[in-house]
C-alpha cells in the first residue's frame, strides 16, 4: 500500500493539464479595418492605379470592400480570396506561392483562395487578426506594395495593440 500512494500521486501530478474552455483572441475592429483599406487603396492611388481593395477578418470574412470605380467587381472578388488564402496559411499569398508551388494548382482550386502575389497578413501583439487583399495594379509587387503601405500607417496601433 506504501508504494501505491506515491505511484498513484505521480500518476496524477504527471497527467496534462486540463484545456482552458474558453480562449482569448484579438479581434480586429470595423475602424482598423476601414483604416488599412483605405489607406491601402490611397496608397495604390497615388502611384496611379485603380484597384480594389479587401480586409477580412481572422476568419476570412470580408470586412472592408473598396473598389475604385474603373475597377471590376472581379478585381474586389480576387481580392478577396488572395486576403481568405493569407488567413489560411498565415503568410502572405507570395511566401505561400512560393511555400507550396508543389501544388499551388491544387490550391488555386480550393473555393475562396487564390495564390496571386497581392494579400499581406495584419497582426497585432503576434496574433493573425485578419489579412489584406488588393487587386488591379499592373502585377501582383505592386498590389503587395499597395498593401503593405496600408498596413504601415496602422502598424503603430498594431504594435500596441493588448
Amino acid at each position: 500500500m506504501k508504494s501505491f500512494v506515491p505511484m498513484l500521486l505521480g500518476a496524477m501530478l504527471s497527467s496534462p493539464a486540463p484545456a482552458a474552455d474558453v480562449l482569448n483572441t484579438k479581434i480586429m475592429t470595423l475602424d482598423l479595418a476601414r483604416d488599412i483599406a483605405s489607406q491601402t487603396l490611397e496608397a495604390c492611388r497615388k502611384k496611379g492605379y485603380n484597384t480594389a481593395v479587401v480586409v477580412v477578418d481572422r476568419s476570412g470574412d470580408a470586412q472592408v470592400v473598396l473598389r475604385d470605380v474603373y475597377v471590376s467587381r472581379h478585381a474586389a472578388e480576387i481580392a478577396e480570396r488572395k486576403a481568405s488564402a493569407v488567413v489560411m496559411s498565415g503568410v502572405s499569398t507570395q511566401d505561400f506561392r512560393t511555400n507550396r508551388a508543389d501544388i499551388r494548382a491544387e490550391l488555386n482550386e480550393v473555393r475562396g483562395i487564390l495564390l496571386l502575389q497581392g494579400g499581406l497578413p495584419i497582426r497585432a501583439g503576434g496574433s493573425l487578426i485578419g489579412a489584406v487583399g488588393v487587386s488591379g495594379a499592373p502585377g501582383g509587387e505592386k498590389d503587395e506594395a499597395c498593401a503593405a503601405a496600408g498596413i504601415k500607417t496602422v502598424q503603430e496601433r498594431l504594435d500596441f495593440a493588448e
